[in-house]
């Protein structure tokens, strides 16, 4: 047994509250060691054992996941994963939440939350190209959201645009349920040539571990831990536990890493993320079945007097920690030294499967490394549906608009539907010259440089159909960003997600866990979309009120000939307007309801994924012919939004009849899409869309300043400026600016 000369820990139940644990896996940590942990043996453990970063409530449903696939190269199980996207490349990416920092401070919280994502994207040995952010917050009047908006905004804005990431998608939502527990979810992609590619797997006992980047503080210190509890209303007092960015460092430290992985002296890098150092090493050696030896005395520190226990669990931001060849530290030693990095010799990988910390002559910590990492408790949390399930699920009531105009200019007002420009002006949306489509489309576009192809990349979820009927919600989610992607012509090559959830512990959010992942995966599996990285965050809940379930889901998507890719706006007067798909009436759950009647009822429109699977095809195959001229899908708010889009993303109007009447022309009936073409290719795509057994009509044509709706008995007419003047300063007075 090994004699520590650090205080053993005897558990007491605020001891173990503090550090998220149960006094079962206190004992179980007990049984491993032999003996009571010393304090920065239960710290490690806590870190590596909640929820953030053990997925123990998760796990056994995240299984369900297919993860495999023609272009898969890296599944889950890395700090990112890796897909094929031809030509010699590979794509790098995934999907983070900062929700719990963002929400305490938000403008660190969503800088952090940028800063982690980039991170894990060139650990891999990829440069990051792009960023998305999935945002969602309250209602703007309620208190603090007008500064967690702004805050939020302007650290994603700040931390981007320093590093020179173009930020070039994503999506911004407002729900009451977001009030006391905003969402921010962060996506950032980058490419590698395919024999570039880098792990976070420790080999080779006597290799030494380096240490590289900004100094060590007391910042984000169980900062994992918080991101594993639900907050109350003293979660005001946790700002110490959010970390503090500094992109300018990041950057260096981007351009550093990727210089040191070309001399070939690297074995395994990760970043110091959520748990800092203690994910990062036990994490590497772990993976690689390999123990290692610390010596905490050389960490580098940014103020003296720092324990042990603050050294493993600090979350001070900008590190890099990594396994180098033995003799040739020296050769990466010059290149960070060259970029103005600190760099130290903190270690050695061995053979023992023992992490070993050393720290003024004494041992402070000796613990088995793969318990901790590959066999952290996993739960099976009891599971219940809603008692008031039945009464969600009622068909509700659906009024018909009394002035279609004014209806449409009211949905238009709202801040889920009006421009949000107001955010992502604040965002370098072009920087590195890839960016062909940036935000406000379906999808954002990069150039994949060197080639004809291009690379396609969305964000979606809907909130509140996840609440009402978590499968469908899941799936629809999952099926939307397909059908985004098949607007500009991409074929879906792999999904990250970010599996946004109230407490585990309540059999209800239990349960809509289960469901939404039962969805997304048979979606995922009829799609053909493998889920290649992601992220679970639970606890997104204050003094028991949770969030509604929001899965959000990032895909990306190849286009082989990336000049084909149309727009989601009209762009000239005179093409034909066709409509694909058929309506079904549908409205459990819809905007229509919610925003304009406060109805938030029914069950979600149904999922019909063959027809899904049917328009993608079509959609491909046409952009694939330069057929299109425009495209854009129909969700949230219906037919009516969508051709309102259209004509608002260029100010150009349109003139249509359908046979869809009142309410009708906001139902939110799936595996629909609005397209574009010259007059005299409409047969050719009427013709595509018969064989493809997708219904499809003729609606009316692009041009004049108006649009003009015909819909049965009823008629449209508005200004596309009168439209567009709602809808672009809704967001921005609402905001009070």
């Amino acid at each position: 047994m090994t004699t520590l000369h650090d205080e053993a820990v005897h558990p007491t139940p605020e001891l173990l509250k503090r550090h998220k644990m149960t006094a079962e896996e206190f004992e179980r940590l007990r049984g491993l060691l032999g003996r009571d942990p010393s304090w920065t043996e239960l710290g490690i453990t806590s870190a590596l054992w909640s929820e953030h970063c053990s997925y123990k409530s998760s796990k056994i449903y995240l299984k369900e996941f297919p993860t495999t696939g023609p272009h898969v190269v890296q599944g889950p199980g890395e700090n990112a994963g890796i897909v094929d996207v031809g030509h010699g490349w590979v794509a790098a990416f995934k999907m983070e939440s900062h929700n719990h920092p963002s929400f305490i401070e938000p403008y660190q919280g969503s800088m952090t939350g940028v800063g982690g994502i980039l991170r894990d994207i060139f650990t891999m040995g990829a440069r990051p190209i792009a960023c998305m952010d999935a945002l969602r917050f309250g209602e703007i009047d309620a208190p603090r959201m007008r500064s967690l908006i702004d805050g939020v905004v302007r650290g994603i804005g700040d931390y981007g645009n320093c590093v020179g990431i173009p930020t070039v998608g994503g999506e911004t939502g407002f729900h009451r349920c977001y009030n006391k527990n905003i969402l921010v979810n962060a996506f950032a992609l980058g490419i590698a040539r395919h024999d570039e590619i880098f792990h976070a797997r420790a080999s080779g006992a006597g290799n030494p571990v380096l240490y590289v980047g900004s100094r060590t503080g007391r910042d984000g210190i169980h900062g994992a831990t918080m991101a594993s509890d639900a907050f109350d209303a003293e979660s005001e007092r946790q700002r110490p536990t959010v970390q503090v960015g500094d992109p300018f460092t990041e950057k260096i430290v981007l351009e550093a890493c990727l210089e040191a992985m070309r001399t070939g002296a690297i074995v395994a890098i990760q970043d110091m993320g959520a748990a800092g150092l203690t994910s990062s090493t036990f994490e590497m050696a772990g993976r690689g079945g390999t123990g290692l030896h610390l010596v905490l005395d050389r960490v580098p520190l940014r103020e003296a007097g720092l324990t042990p226990y603050e050294m493993m669990l600090s979350e001070s931001q900008e590190r890099m920690v990594l396994v180098a060849k033995k003799g040739r530290e020296e050769e990466l030693e010059k290149v960070f030294r060259r970029w103005g990095l600190e760099v130290a010799d903190i270690g050695r990988i061995t053979e023992t499967g023992r992490a070993v910390l050393e720290w003024q002559g004494s041992v402070v910590a000796d613990i088995p490394i793969q318990p901790l990492t590959e066999e952290a408790p996993v739960y099976r949390r009891p599971v219940a549906e809603p008692a008031d399930l039945a009464r969600r699920w009622e068909a509700p009531e659906v009024p018909q608009p009394e002035n279609l105009r004014g209806t449409l200019e009211a949905l238009l007002a709202t801040p889920d539907f009006a421009s949000k420009s107001w955010i992502w002006t604040q965002y370098d949306t072009s920087v590195r010259t890839n960016t062909v489509q940036g935000p406000g489309g379906d999808a954002a576009v990069l150039l994949l440089k060197g080639t004809p192809s291009g690379l396609a990349m969305t964000s979606d979820v809907n909130p509140v159909y996840c609440w009402l009927d978590p499968w469908r919600g899941g799936a629809q989610a999952v099926a939307e960003a397909a059908r985004n992607l098949a607007c500009v012509g991409a074929d879906p090559v792999g999904l990250t997600d970010c599996l946004n959830f109230g407490n585990p512990e309540n059999p209800e959010v239990s349960w809509q866990f289960r469901e939404a992942i039962r969805g997304m995966s048979e979606a995922c599996r009829v799609l053909g979309v493998p889920v290649i990285s992601g992220n679970v965050s639970f606890y997104n809940e204050t003094e028991g009120e949770s969030i509604h379930p929001t899965p959000t889901v990032g895909m990306v998507g190849v286009i082989p000939t990336v000049t084909h890719a149309p727009p989601a706006f009209f762009g000239a007067a005179g093409e034909r307007i066709v409509l694909l798909g058929r309506d079904r009436s549908e409205f459990g759950g819809s905007a229509y309801l919610r925003l304009l009647h406060g109805i938030e009822q029914g069950r979600p429109p149904e999922v019909d994924l063959d027809a899904e699977l049917r328009l993608g095809r079509l959609l491909r195959g046409l952009v694939a012919r330069h057929l299109l001229r425009a495209a854009h899908d129909l969700s949230d708010g219906g037919f009516l939004l969508a051709l309102a889009e259209m004509a608002l993303g260029r100010g150009l109007g349109a003139s249509v009849e359908v046979a869809l009447e009142g309410a009708d022309l906001f139902s939110e009936t799936q595996a629909r899409a609005l397209v574009t073409c010259a007059p005299g290719q409409v047969d050719q795509v009427l013709r595509a869309a018969e064989e493809a057994g997708v219904p499809a009509v003729d609606i009316g044509a692009t041009g004049g300043e108006e649009l003009v709706v015909r819909a049965g008995g009823g008629l449209l007419r508005a200004p596309v400026a009168a439209l567009h003047a709602v809808w672009s300063t809704a967001l921005p007075q609402a905001l009070g600016l």
